[in-house]
């Protein structure tokens, strides 16, 4: 039995000791690389689940390295102790990136099979993990950037996964840029933080934060950088590209790092800050709006399927922006429309990850049977391939807020909530969402229905289709019992966010 103390260490530590090791087993077989690979995840899977389900009955799970109980400083009194602190909250999406990343490997089995780089990519995918579960589990800002720049680095790697293509190279190039960028306004903002406090640790800064303009001017610091790293408006401009241009799984474990950038923005906003003044809760609703706005608008125009998709992925954000940051101006801890809000935010997030990344690996699918990402060059894959087009339906429906599937709770909370805050956003919102739907519907006929193909098509690998079917089912599932999910996954979140006494308590 695992040991819980540790539980939340060994849940970064398994995926770097996969990382650095994947390479030395793929020098003796293929295959032993291929089980060392899925071992690591599926470990990194049982740690999540069982880290989760700690904090859910026991309550916050706090770890210092290098010492029996949190302290704020080392022994030598150096101002910098790595702790990892887990709530409700990121268990919640350590779980999602963990899960997400088992579900891309399995993926990648079938449609890098043929790859001679496959050895890097698995390294790389493991060090993104490593990154995200840094960035999700830490207390400390100083580590938060370094675990900024290990999801950087990695990621703008496995844009550039089709090095021989200048399409590829120039979207990892300006993924590193927008990266850089946000990691010298984080490091700015950490450094305006220490300066005052001589504090590194998230729980002693919300204990001590004194809402001075220098914090104020962190915060705006610190929310623009990890904006930068979600891609909403007005930082959206290398999404497009690096979505487009990488390989359909790398596209996934793209959009997750995203959205674990925008569960720190909140962390910071609500535990750091709390309470922030209205004005950003009233700037990140109406970026939000700005994203939908934008998504959807540049969506309509598309003739790739892998970049229509990553325009969705914007106008997805917004729907998150906007459900947190409606929940900003109404005060959650004491207004239960506040806590809905934020409540279809957070859920938002778990279902556009299943939603969005069916249909880039249904994408994926496309592209390995046709070669092909122009949808007007694509049709009648629905009869030779038409578990491929149910996927990609229910992906569309999902991802569209059309019930019975998981994306329209969380829309439908979104809605409700907003509405109260401002009934334009909310009607802004729905018409976003009616336009998706069909620009989706319109990709639909244009790839599985039309014209049928003339060039004969072989099969979709096996893990390719199991990863995709495993991806609709939890769409279905989520969307089946909705209420479920809120009551033991959102509903314990949302409280970790509004509520930090626990966080705080944890380290002082």
């Amino acid at each position: 039995m695992i040991n819980s103390e540790h539980t939340a260490i060994m849940l970064i530590a398994v995926p770097l000791l996969g990382a650095f090791t994947t390479a030395v087993f793929g020098r003796v077989s293929s295959s032993l690389r291929n089980i060392w690979v899925l071992a690591i995840l599926a470990s990194t899977e049982l740690l999540a689940v069982l880290l989760g389900v700690n904090v859910l009955e026991k309550g916050i799970n706090v770890y210092a390295l290098g010492a029996s109980f949190p302290t704020l400083t080392s022994p030598e009194g150096f101002p910098v102790r790595i702790i990892l602190e887990v709530d409700a909250m990121n268990a919640l999406i350590s779980l999602i990136a963990c899960t997400i990343t088992l579900i891309v490997v399995v993926y990648c089995l079938g449609f890098m099979r043929e790859s001679r780089v496959l050895d890097k990519a698995y390294t790389l995918i493991l060090l993104l993990l490593t990154g995200m579960l840094g960035l999700t589990l830490t207390g400390d800002l100083f580590n938060l950037f370094v675990f900024f720049e290990v999801v950087s680095i990695s990621s703008a790697a496995l844009i550039a996964f089709y090095v021989h293509r200048g399409q590829s190279l120039e979207a990892a190039f300006k993924y590193m840029v927008i990266s850089a960028t946000g990691a010298l306004i984080l490091l700015f903002a950490v450094a305006i933080i220490y300066s005052q406090y001589n504090l590194l640790s998230m729980a002693a800064l919300a204990a001590s934060i004194k809402y001075t303009f220098l914090d104020e001017v962190a915060l705006v610091l610190l929310i623009s950088a990890f904006l930068l790293k979600a891609g909403s408006v007005p930082a959206h401009m290398w999404k497009p590209d690096a979505y487009g241009e990488a390989p359909a799984p790398v596209a996934v474990m793209l959009l997750t790092s995203a959205l674990v950038s925008l569960y720190v923005l909140f962390r910071i906003t609500y535990t750091v800050f709390n309470p922030v003044t209205p004005t950003i809760g009233w700037t990140l609703a109406l970026l939000g709006v700005l994203s939908i706005f934008l998504g959807v608008s540049m969506a309509l125009i598309q003739t790739k399927l892998n970049r229509l998709i990553a325009y969705s992925a914007i106008a997805e954000i917004g729907f998150i922006l906007l459900g947190v940051g409606s929940s900003l101006t109404q005060s959650p801890h004491t207004s239960k429309v506040g806590f809905n809000a934020l409540s279809g935010g957070l859920f938002h997030i778990l279902n556009d990850v299943l939603d969005l990344g069916l249909l880039f690996l249904a994408a994926g699918a496309i592209y390995y049977l046709t070669r092909e990402n122009n949808m007007n060059r694509l049709g009648g894959l629905g009869k030779t391939h038409p578990v491929l087009g149910v996927f990609f339906l229910i992906g569309l429906l999902a991802v569209s807020g059309l019930p019975p599937f998981n994306g329209f709770a969380s829309k439908l909370m979104i809605y409700e909530s907003v509405y109260f805050f401002n009934p334009l956003f909310a009607i802004i919102g729905i018409l976003g969402s009616i336009l998706m739907a069909a620009v989706y519907v319109k990709a639909f006929y244009s790839v599985f229905l039309g014209v049928f193909p003339p060039q004969e098509l072989g099969q979709i690998p096996k893990s390719m289709l199991a990863a995709m079917g495993v991806l609709a089912l939890l769409i279905l599932v989520i969307g089946l019992y909705p209420a479920t999910v809120i009551k033991y996954l959102i509903t314990p979140a949302a409280d970790a966010l509004i509520n930090p006494g626990d966080y705080i308590g944890g380290v002082l």
